[in-house]
């Protein structure tokens, strides 16, 4: 019960991305000390706890937030940036896997996350250069006929803002030879996603929540009538507690430590290109990510940067050379940047659910989680902040059907996840290698 997924010693700075050396001023919150009391803790300062915060603040509970480290300091402040509609298995999975009601109910919500996002930017004024256009790109014909299959899908439940792009079409956003054509997806679209989280957190203070840095959580008692959380100095008891750490709670929480995996996706950024260069490379500054199992995705930075990531590293270890890791794959993309400048490289952790659905639930009556976006975080994090608040305030419509849909385990359990993955993923791999 006291595993703690970083030090509890001293503070926990950001981890040496672009994101957190470009990001926006904000304050050092002090950590959790002494014994406090509030209506909802969240753990997690990520996006799942910061919009679950928000908007219950915005309904006009207390609220208070402690945190391991920093806002954003996880994957919510290390991701690609990528506003990226749906979840990560596909509505012909999830309607194939849970039946017809299931697939329509998520369909309804797939773009709400997005939607969110801009309208957190539009109402709280944050600065996180929010830019349209999100882009599926294809190697090889089998993958254009998988994203025909998913327009289509995706227009019979009402969703028509996207749109096929041959070969031809795609040279208007993406400047390379490597790839057959793609979907553009015009709700999609890409954002600084530290500074959103930044912005975010202050939007909560200012409503009146709270939070506190730096303050690992390492024991969790959610049988008490009010539920309590410890800290490493203090202690805070609530009516309702929100579990929030995804894929950092390590192991603080034992029924929720088996339910995910931890696994590393790295990125990199270039040096800054210039706008020209840029723009010869992307000229409609869209976001981009390829359909393959094992996937690249990229974008432009405000300052003309190539953000190139990829890869995974299953239980969530770092690579040593991350550069060495990504460099083939960009060149391979962009042969025009052999021998750019990288300036920065980084990993960071998401959670893996193994069905890749996400999963929402409740600890006995007053505990409830969210995690296991497997990649797919940015938005379906802000969705389901959004219905755990409206489950604590009284409406458990939505909550209700995400809490009854199935969870799988990983096959071995937590001792052979991580061989299991590896191997599923060197199948799929091959696969794309050969085009089928």
């Amino acid at each position: 019960m006291t595993s703690r997924p970083f030090a509890a010693t001293g503070p926990t700075p950001h981890t040496t991305s672009y994101y957190a050396a470009s990001a926006n001023p904000s304050p050092e919150r002090p950590p959790l000390k002494g014994s406090h009391s509030v209506d909802i803790c969240i753990v997690g300062a990520g996006y799942s706890g910061l919009s679950t915060g928000l908007h219950l603040a915005e309904k006009g509970y207390k609220v208070a937030i402690i945190e391991g480290a920093r806002v954003g300091w996880g994957a919510s402040g290390r991701n690609g940036g990528q506003v990226v509609n749906g979840l990560n298995a596909s509505l012909q999975t999830i309607r194939k896997r849970y039946g017809a009601d299931t697939a329509s109910f998520v369909a309804g919500l797939v773009q709400e996350g997005g939607e969110i996002i801009r309208e957190r930017v539009k109402t709280y004024d944050i600065s996180c250069d929010l830019k349209p256009g999100n882009i599926f790109t294809a190697y090889t014909d089998a993958h254009m006929r998988e994203l025909e299959e998913r327009l289509q899908l995706w227009a019979s439940y009402g969703i028509r803002n996207q749109e096929m792009l041959d070969r031809q079409q795609l040279r208007a956003h993406v400047n390379s030879d490597v790839y057959a054509g793609g979907v553009i997806d015009h709700s999609g679209g890409h954002m600084h996603p530290l500074n959103l989280a930044l912005g975010e957190a202050a939007a909560f203070e200012n409503l009146g929540g709270t939070i506190y840095e730096n303050s690992p959580v390492i024991h969790v008692d959610t049988q008490l009538a009010a539920p309590l959380v410890e800290t490493r100095d203090g202690t805070m008891t609530c009516k309702t507690l929100v579990l929030c750490g995804n894929a950092y709670l390590g192991g603080v929480v034992p029924q929720l430590a088996t339910r995910v995996m931890p696994v590393s996706t790295q990125i990199m950024a270039t040096e800054p290109l210039g706008e020209e260069r840029a723009q010869s490379l992307m000229p409609s500054d869209a976001c981009v990510e390829d359909v393959r199992y094992i996937l690249d995705y990229y974008r432009l930075s405000a300052d003309k940067r190539l953000l190139f990531g990829g890869g995974v590293v299953y239980s969530g270890t770092d690579p040593s050379d991350i550069e060495g890791r990504l460099r083939p794959n960009m060149v391979k993309v962009f042969p025009q940047l052999k021998g750019v400048r990288i300036d920065y490289a980084w990993s960071g952790n998401f959670a893996l659910s193994f069905s890749r659905v996400p999963q929402m639930g409740r600890i006995g009556n007053n505990t409830y989680f969210a995690h296991g976006y497997s990649g797919h975080g940015v938005t379906g994090s802000h969705t389901f902040g959004r219905i755990l608040s409206e489950a604590i305030d009284g409406d458990r419509t939505r909550f209700d059907v995400f809490e009854k849909v199935p969870w799988f385990p990983f096959p071995g359990g937590r001792m052979l996840r991580v061989p299991y993955s590896m191997a599923g993923a060197w199948w799929y791999a091959l696969r794309d290698r050969l085009g089928i």
